[in-house]
């Protein structure tokens, strides 16, 4: 631990206890895990929980998500540094700076303008220039910069947004997502091998809901703030 970085020791106690312990050994993940200043994207009266095992709130009813949920969502993309990325849900822009050293390229939605400007900000200020944040229907995808050889989608949806499966690339996609309602969704990772969609269950989860064309209506889905993810 250095007065530049008071929370080194945080981090590491973080990965050691939280990511390795839980089965997650993927070492460049872990060690992006170890750098990552997480306690910058979460609000100044909440630095000191940053690595606490859970999530936090950020505003809007969002959440950023607990390190081991971030740590599993991009453990399951399986990124090897060649690809372009998808993230619906930009939130805090603290899943976007993990991606961002595991990927070529990550495209990031925000729903809430406010929460993508800070996000933007905060990113650009740590010198992530592989990363584009823009404010919009996440549900809908980001056609433009498609095909995405990886998506993941950080708010709970009814189902795969038709949208997002269509903008996986066709040869070796990968899209992690939350599916299911309230109060506990199924992480699912929906893959493309050759054209073909398959998919498989991880864990039990519990995210906000995604909203927008292809995401859960106010009726659907109580409005509640700051749930778990």
């Amino acid at each position: 631990m250095t007065e530049l970085d008071p929370y080194e020791s945080a981090r590491r106690l973080m990965v050691s206890e939280q990511i390795e312990r839980r089965g997650i050994k993927y070492p460049p993940l872990l060690d992006v895990l170890r750098k990552v200043p997480r306690h910058l994207f979460v609000a100044p009266e909440l630095e000191k929980k940053a690595y606490d095992d859970s999530p936090l709130p950020i505003g809007d009813g969002q959440t950023i998500s607990q390190p081991f949920i971030v740590a599993l969502m991009t453990s399951l993309l399986a990124l090897q540094g060649n690809e372009n990325v998808l993230e619906v849900g930009t939130g805090s822009g603290y899943q976007a700076a993990i991606l961002a050293h595991l990927a070529k390229t990550v495209h990031t939605i925000e729903r809430h303008a406010g929460l993508a400007e800070h996000a933007r900000k905060v990113l650009g200020e740590l010198g992530y220039s592989n990363v584009f944040v823009h404010q919009g229907d996440g549900s809908l995808g980001w056609p433009d910069a498609a095909p995405y050889q990886a998506i993941i989608v950080t708010a709970a949806a009814p189902r795969p947004p038709e949208p997002l499966l269509g903008e996986l690339d066709p040869q070796n996609g990968r899209l992690v997502i939350p599916i299911g309602n309230q109060p506990e969704q199924d992480l699912q990772l929906w893959q493309m091998e050759n054209g073909r969609l398959e998919w498989e269950s991880s864990i039990p989860v519990a995210f906000v809901p995604m909203r927008g064309a292809y995401g859960w209506k106010e009726e659907e889905w109580q409005e509640h703030r700051d749930a778990p993810a």
